[in-house]
C-alpha cells in the first residue's frame, strides 16, 4: 500500500489491481488459488489511499471462470462494492 502513495508523489496515475492482488499463484497445488472475498477490503483501501481508479474481474459464477476464478468478484457483488468505492473516495477527496 505504501508504493502507491509513492507512485501518486512522483506525479503518475494510479489504477489498483484489487482482484490479482488477491491471488495465490500455485495456491490449489497445481493451478492458482486466491481470495477474492478480500478483493473489496483492499480496493476500498486503495481508494482510500488515494488511488485514481480500481480494476477488477467479475464473472457471473466465479467457481466456473475458466481463469482467475477464486480472485473474481461475483457479478451481483458489484453494484454495492462501487457504491462504497464512491463513497471512500468522495470521503477522502
Amino acid at each position: 500500500m505504501r508504493s502507491l502513495t509513492w507512485i501518486r508523489e512522483a506525479g503518475y496515475r494510479v489504477i489498483f489491481d484489487a482482484t490479482h492482488s488477491v491471488q495465490r499463484p500455485g495456491g490449489a497445488g497445481n493451478a492458482t488459488s486466491g481470495d477474492g472475498a478480500l478483493a473489496p477490503v483492499l480496493a476500498r483501501a486503495a481508494i482510500a489511499a488515494g488511488c485514481d481508479g480500481v480494476f477488477m474481474e467479475v464473472h457471473e459464477n466465479p467457481a466456473r471462470a475458466l481463469s482467475d476464478g477464486p480472485n473474481q468478484i461475483p457479478v451481483k457483488n458489484l453494484p454495492k462494492i462501487l457504491r462504497v468505492l464512491k463513497a471512500v473516495h468522495a470521503a477522502v477527496s
